[in-house]
């Protein structure tokens, strides 16, 4: 079966279907919405400095295993 499905397909279906792909895609959500509030921000303490640099190695660590979730149903499917 080669039908093509793209990779937004297959995140909407693993948000649907799979409870850890739902889980990382809160927290992601949650780390985005803390950076947009610190980017609104003027000036930034140097402590609010270092939350950023976590909250954007935290958001690119999840955003990490949900790609690597979806490029594994992708190899699933293709297996197919």
């Amino acid at each position: 079966m080669s039908l093509a499905i793209s990779e937004s397909e297959l995140r909407e279906q693993l948000l649907k279907d799979n409870a850890e792909f739902r889980r990382l895609a809160t927290e992601h959500q949650h780390y985005s919405n803390q950076l947009d509030d610190l980017m609104n921000k003027h000036f930034l303490s140097e402590e609010e400095q270092l939350q950023e640099k976590t909250l954007k190695k935290k958001k690119l660590m999840l955003k990490d295993q949900m790609y690597s979730m979806v490029q594994k149903v992708r190899r699933e499917l293709e297996s197919h």
